[in-house]
């Protein structure tokens, strides 16, 4: 088991010290060494100790191990010996001693770190303040210190160390110099600032209840980079931006905490005639005050007013204007004792005036400037102008229930309150305008990352600001850590480390993100936070930093409803949000009525803090009177992106300031309660970020003094460079563990620690370690004889090139000096070149024509010939520059011509050439025109040849067919002349068988009559169709002829019939 001291969590004290007595799969034992029960703790939760106890370093990355544990012990032992000040890299950590330190803060101790780099002096808010005038002042660009810890941790006092540092730049040696008017400013606004914005917590006793970014700027008498001159730092103005003032507090506070400061200055240490006037009394009588602590010890409501009065005394504030604003400030106290009760008379419901309320409302009348009557109407009443049903735009006075009541007039107290407290910073502002300034050093002081039992709107606004500053500290550090490795030549690549960016855009993505989704809430008519809390578990269910309560580790928010709050994973660690009162804290609008009735006001000051170009005045001219809505959120969120965007722009320090412990006594150190706040101001996750580059760190002197002791005289005897990479060559340690910078060396996390192992390891493992050294000096002094060796080669062999060289130049000289004498020859000759080309192409040209070619070539040859003997004499002989340029100048223009009538006659040329072309095309044309008139003439022709051919077909056809007709014609009539023949002898016949027939009449007629009775008997038992067909047979048998027409059927019928009854018995037989 590892003899090694370990650091093991513990609640009350944050690490002890221990041994590892047993080790488990997922945890690990702890002994502490002072005793008591033993620790079980996660791997990761357990740290090595430093080999030495009571360890106090300046800066916590000269630590072996780099980590809570030990930085927590270095913070407590440098704290019970009184040095509050402590460095990790860049960094800051301030404890609160609790107790005055003397000459901690003294004009000599300005004087001693004026000028001294960081780190060359110990841990100072001196040393920050001035390595950021110093970065200022040589880079030209701007600086901020970003000054951020819990309530009574500190941050106010070290805000007025750095103004006073700044404002103090020019004392030298300890002599103290009067300040300016504008320095004096500066200064003595803070307690102006403090009496409105600050307030006693729990925690501390002058909590500021805002965020502040003060801005010091200076002259540009020092602008040049690399020198700074002290001397001249003359502050020549300032400003100061706030944030997010707690407007709750003003109504409402818990038991053991208080109002803001100049309630009760103003109640207990006025002047009589001040009280008379503004009717004050004891702050037990007003209902804003009486629930809070009326008296701390600590506090000094006299001496607090008196410094509130030099205060705006000092920062240009009239006694005229000073009476103003107590009066403001009493009418906020009297409007917070007018209470309400039901009215039960009116039929109508709503409220009206308490009885224990009228004077009330009577004194905060007056002191407003307002008519009681239009006072109370405002309270009681809210104005509505109608939109459907009835006139269009009826004005109508809605009653306000008594808690409706309650509620506007503590919205009325909380916005002159806030607005006054923008006038004074206003105010302040306009007592030190910038005119001319080159840069400035901005100072910003804001609550850190908060947590309690219990946590509302304000610590859901102050926690997303540290997370938005945290994310700038994280890329800051990183940032600060890589211009280090820089600057010593380490060669390192960008470290890249994991940002909580995914909590940031949890607060502000638009439309889905909790501030969006709570606006959005607010502006509903019907919005509920259950609502509200509900849409956003649903909303982001799947999202890694949000939770329900109920998955708390915490007994106390696990009872807690979903509907009910939220839990938030912070960089600092899991926070509960209680959603009961975000809606309304994040509106910050009042109905128009009281917004229209303070614009009423006779009262100078509230005309100023209610202008009448308000939104409210606006939204009555356009005849609207609902609430108009206005988010703190949204406002919040936009003021920190300009912070952000002013902190981008320039360069950052920062400072962590740490309470001892919540009592606040002296020479207290709560480890676990310091070890919150480290978390909570990131810097667990600085160790985190900077373990992944080289966090410990030292000077090359600095390793020499540590570990010479244990080595040999000859070996400690080596210049500490020397010494240091001797001593890692030998070791063997690998490369990648280390890096040697330009004054430093840097370790990886623990590397420093084996380092140290191996040197105080036994003697034996000392003797190898020296004949390591000891070879690696032979091999290191053997590789310097052959360097130079190799360098004497390379010297012989550079003289040689350089005699080389020395041939060139002289070679290089000649030749420049032979062309500067033949510069003309030289510079025409391509020229002359040029234009033979030039000639060459205009006769190939010229080759191509065949009609011209006559006219321009003796003209070109010429040329050519003047041209040629010209380039023979350059090439022989120096021609007069003068003689050069007319012969180039003559030759260019005759080129020119040449060139210009090749154009002429080449374009003449061609354009006969297209003429004739035309022509011949024309007449081409005009062929095949004959051609195609020709060929139409032959085809139409054609056409009446077969026209007059088929006309001559058709008359023969038609020929050939009368002739036919004609002779059908003639066999018709011949045919019908044969039966009219054949009629005319069968007529004969039937007249001689007649004949016959009467003959024989006589002698048959009794033999005919009977037969044809039979037969007709006969033939009635036969059916009609065969005596028919039969008539038919008959009368074709006796057919007329071929000339005859042809019977119709009905005709052949009535003819079958005819022939059957009327024929003689020998036929029908």
């Amino acid at each position: 088991m590892d003899e090694r001291d370990v650091w093991a969590p513990h609640a009350k004290e944050g690490f002890v010290r221990g041994k590892v007595i047993d080790l488990g799969t997922a945890t690990l034992t702890v002994q502490p060494i002072g005793g008591g029960e033993p620790i079980v703790a996660a791997y990761d939760r357990v740290f090595p100790c430093e080999d030495e106890r009571g360890t106090s370093l300046d800066d916590n990355c000269g630590l072996m191990f780099l980590n809570e544990g030990n930085l927590l012990d270095n913070l407590r032992q440098r704290f019970l010996r009184d040095t509050v000040y402590t460095y990790v890299a860049n960094i800051l950590l301030a404890v609160n001693p609790c107790h005055a330190i003397p000459e901690l803060y003294s004009h000599k101790t300005i004087a001693a770190y004026q000028g001294r780099s960081l780190g060359s002096m110990p841990p100072h808010v001196f040393a920050i303040a001035d390595k950021t005038f110093r970065d200022m002042r040589t880079t030209n660009l701007s600086q901020s210190i970003i000054v951020s810890g819990e309530s009574g941790s500190g941050k106010t006092e070290t805000t007025k160390y750095i103004i006073r540092y700044l404002t103090s730049l020019r004392c030298r040696k300890s002599k103290a110099r009067p300040a300016s008017y504008i320095e004096q400013q500066l200064v003595q606004a803070n307690p102006l600032l403090e009496s409105f914005g600050n307030a006693k917590t729990t925690r501390n006793g002058n909590s500021s209840r805002f965020g502040k970014y003060m801005e010091v700027h200076f002259s540009e008498k020092v602008r040049s980079p690399g020198h700074v001159n002290y001397d001249e730092a003359a502050v020549v103005g300032g400003s100061v931006s706030h944030y997010l003032l707690e407007k709750s507090r003003i109504v409402s506070q818990s038991p053991e905490e208080r109002n803001y400061h100049v309630f009760y200055c103003l109640c207990a240490a006025s002047p009589p005639e001040l009280q008379q006037g503004l009717f004050l009394s004891q702050a037990s009588n007003f209902h804003y005050l009486r629930h809070s602590c009326l008296h701390d010890p600590s506090i000094d409501d006299v001496d607090g007013f008196q410094l509130l009065q030099n205060s705006m005394t000092q920062v240009g504030l009239a006694e005229r204007e000073k009476i103003a604003i107590f009066t403001v400030v009493a009418a906020v106290l009297h409007l917070g004792n007018v209470s309400f009760k039901e009215n039960t008379e009116s039929t109508k419901g709503g409220s009206v005036i308490a009885q224990e309320g009228q004077l009330a409302s009577k004194r905060a009348s007056v002191l407003l400037g307002l008519s009681r009557d239009n006072l109370c109407e405002a309270l009681l009443t809210r104005v509505m102008t109608t939109r459907r049903g009835g006139a269009k735009g009826t004005v109508i006075g809605v009653p306000l229930k008594q808690d409706q009541a309650t509620k506007g007039r503590d919205a009325l107290a909380k916005a002159i309150y806030s607005r006054l407290f923008d006038y004074i910073v206003e105010r302040v502002n306009s007592c030190f305008p910038v005119e001319r300034s080159a840069n400035f050093i901005g100072v910003l002081d804001i609550a850190g990352f908060e947590y309690f039992q219990r946590n509302s709107f304000e610590q859901f606004c102050i926690n997303y600001c540290n997370e938005k500053l945290q994310q700038f500290f994280n890329e800051s550090v990183l940032k600060q850590e890589q211009q280090l490795y820089k600057a010593e030549g380490l060669g390192l690549s960008r470290v890249e480390y994991i940002d909580n960016q995914d909590c940031i855009e949890l607060y502000e993505v638009r439309g889905t993100g909790l501030i969006d989704l709570l606006d959005e809430e607010c502006r509903l008519p019907s919005g509920s936070v259950e609502h509200f809390t509900a849409g956003v578990h649903k909303t982001h269910s799947k999202h890694f930093r949000l939770m329900n309560p109920r998955r708390s580790k915490l007994a106390f928010y696990k009872s807690m409803r979903d509907s009910e709050g939220f839990v938030v994973r912070h960089y600092a660690g899991a926070v509960c949000y209680e959603t009961a009162q975000f809606m309304e804290k994040n509106n910050d609008a009042l109905h128009d009525n009281l917004e229209l009735l303070m614009q009423e006001s006779d009262d100078p000051l509230i005309q100023q803090l209610f202008p009448k170009h308000s939104p409210a005045t606006e939204s009555k001219k356009a005849g609207k009177s609902k609430l108009i809505f206005a988010s703190i959120a949204d406002k919040f969120r936009a003021q920190l992106k300009q912070l952000l965007g002013k902190l981008n722009s320039t360069g950052a320090a920062f400072i962590r300031c740490l309470k001892p412990s919540i009592r606040m006594e002296s020479g207290v150190f709560k480890g676990g309660q310091v070890l919150s706040q480290l978390q909570s101001a990131g810097m667990v996750s600085v160790l985190s970020l900077m373990q992944t580059g080289f966090p410990s760190r030292t000077g090359f002197q600095a390793l020499y003094d540590m570990y010479k002791g244990f080595l040999p005289t000859k070996l400690a005897s080596l210049d500490p460079l020397t010494f240091c990479q001797a001593l890692f060559r030998a070791l063997g340690l690998s490369d990648h563990d280390y890096r040697f910078g330009l004054s430093k060396v840097f370790f990886k996390p623990g590397k420093f620690a084996e380092f140290d192992q191996i040197i105080k390891s036994d003697p034996e493992n000392i003797s190898q370690l020296v004949k390591k050294v000891e070879k690696w000096l032979v091999c290191k002094r053997w590789r310097r004889a052959q360097f130079a060796a190799i360098c004497v080669i390379k010297l012989q062999r550079k003289i040689h090139a350089r005699h080389e060289g020395a041939v060139i130049v002289q070679k290089s000289v000649r030749g420049y000096f032979v062309r500067k004498k033949n510069q003309a020859r030289l510079r025409a000759f391509p020229h002359a070149l040029q234009l033979r080309r030039q000639l060459d192409t205009i006769e190939k040209s010229l080759g191509t024509l065949t009609k011209y070619r006559s006219t321009l070539s003796p003209k070109l040859t010429d040329v050519i010939k003047k041209v040629d003997q010209f380039l023979k004499q350059l090439k022989k002989q120096a021609v007069p520059q003068a003689t050069v340029d007319a012969s180039l100048q003559d030759f260019s223009k005759r080129t020119d011509i040449l060139t210009q009538e090749l154009h002429s006659l080449a374009r003449k040329e061609k354009e006969e050439e297209e003429m004739e072309r035309i022509s011949l095309i024309q007449e081409s044309l005009e062929r095949e025109r004959k051609v195609r008139e020709e060929a139409e003439r032959r085809r139409q022709e054609e056409e009446v040849q077969r026209k007059e051919r088929e006309r001559k077909l058709r008359e023969i056809e038609r020929q050939r067919r009368l002739a036919e007709e004609e002779a059908t014609r003639a066999r018709i009539e011949e045919r019908q002349r044969l039966e009219e023949e054949e009629e005319r002898i069968f007529l004969i016949h039937e007249q001689q068988a007649e004949e016959e027939a009467r003959r024989m009449a006589a002698e048959e007629q009794e033999r005919r009559d009977r037969e044809l009775a039979e037969r007709l008997a006969q033939d009635a038992a036969r059916p009609q169709e065969v005596l028919i067909r039969e008539a038919a047979d008959t009368q074709v048998r006796h057919y007329p002829g071929p000339g005859a027409p042809p019977a119709s059927p009905h005709t052949q019928q009535s003819a079958a019939v005819t022939a059957v009854t009327s024929a003689p018995s020998h036929v029908v037989a």
